[in-house]
């Protein structure tokens, strides 16, 4: 199958996250637009046929730190290099705008996410227990000589 990729809107990422049976409660758009508007951010979202069917949300943390946020792929869509595809074109939109450092976080219970992050040289730099024990989530960074 071939996808494309480009800026999308909150309205595809909203069609993806609400059909992500891993996501317990999935983002709304109020929660969405109050972490991101006051940040300079950007959007991919990748297209199968013209239906949105993966996304990686991103903004910036500090002047020089890249925060990759939300992410995901439709279930139907996995394995198919698009999660791979949209982390390479977060990455070069970080590199391009002078970022130094991208950071994001997962869940110890994403194990795919977990092992393309190591793939593709983000580094392990925080590990937290969830309050009620549930997970982990582990903070990874990646320094921009690094980037694609």
């Amino acid at each position: 199958m071939t996808f494309i990729i480009k800026q999308g809107t909150l309205c595809d990422l909203l069609h993806i996250e609400n059909d992500i049976p891993e996501f317990i409660s999935p983002k709304s758009v109020d929660a969405i637009r109050a972490k991101i508007d006051a940040h300079k951010h950007v959007l991919f979202v990748a297209y199968i046929e013209g239906k949105p069917v993966a996304y990686k949300l991103g903004y910036e943390k500090q002047s020089r730190l890249f925060y990759s946020w939300l992410g995901a792929v439709l279930p139907d869509y996995r394995g198919l290099g698009i999660a791979k595809s949209l982390l390479l074109h977060q990455e070069a939109y970080a590199k391009r705008e002078g970022y130094q450092i991208i950071e994001v976080k997962s869940m110890n219970r994403f194990k795919r996410m977990l092992q393309m992050l190591i793939a593709y040289d983000y580094h392990i730099i925080g590990c937290a227990r969830l309050d009620d024990n549930s997970d982990s989530k582990i903070t990874f960074r990646k320094k921009s000589s690094l980037l694609f």
